[in-house]
């Protein structure tokens, strides 16, 4: 497994990514027709085409490269979004195929990314996780702690999210967060 920089020619397989793991992740927490819709080719595809043209230090994304299944998860983020925390940088996206969930690969992106935000100047982290979804105790492991919630509105269903946060983003380095 290959934890890299996504280049371009990888917006379909993370696009594709995208709507399997939103899929899987919130049924039951999303409209089903909404989950139903999502498209790789109609949307997402454009969208992840669209951020990878753009890329730039502030915001990234990084992909994990199976040899043989390709792309299984990628891990989007950049300058925190919004005012509602102090934070400067924010993990927009972290999804991993089914199959390949449990393994470190979620957290090997996650901490790649947090490594070249910090690189980049930023002091602190935050990243937003619906309440219900259990995903949300892989932060609480990593040892970010909920400084905010949140709520909104995702394919029409009210949603609650929790911001998770970090103070000190070198703090990801440190064993207990790498797992060593």
């Amino acid at each position: 497994m290959i934890i890299r920089r996504a280049r371009i020619e990888d917006a379909s397989a993370i696009a594709q990514v995208h709507v399997e793991t939103w899929r899987s992740a919130y049924a039951g927490m999303l409209a089903d027709e909404f989950l139903l819709n999502l498209s790789a080719k109609n949307h997402e595809a454009r969208w992840w085409r669209h951020v990878l043209t753009g890329q730039t230090n502030s915001h990234c994304v990084y992909v994990a490269d199976d040899v043989d299944a390709g792309v299984v998860g990628f891990c989007s983020g950049g300058r925190k979004r919004g005012n509602q925390t102090d934070c400067d940088a924010e993990i927009y996206a972290l999804y991993v195929l089914d199959d390949f969930q449990g393994i470190g690969i979620g957290k090997s992106l996650f901490l790649e990314l947090a490594k070249h935000l910090g690189n980049d100047g930023n002091e602190s982290l935050l990243v937003w996780v619906l309440s219900q979804n259990p995903a949300r105790f892989f932060y609480g492991s990593m040892g970010g702690k909920i400084i905010a919630s949140r709520d909104g509105r995702v394919g029409g269903k009210r949603i609650h999210e929790f911001g998770y946060g970090w103070p000190k983003i070198e703090t990801l380095s440190l064993p207990h967060a790498a797992g060593t």
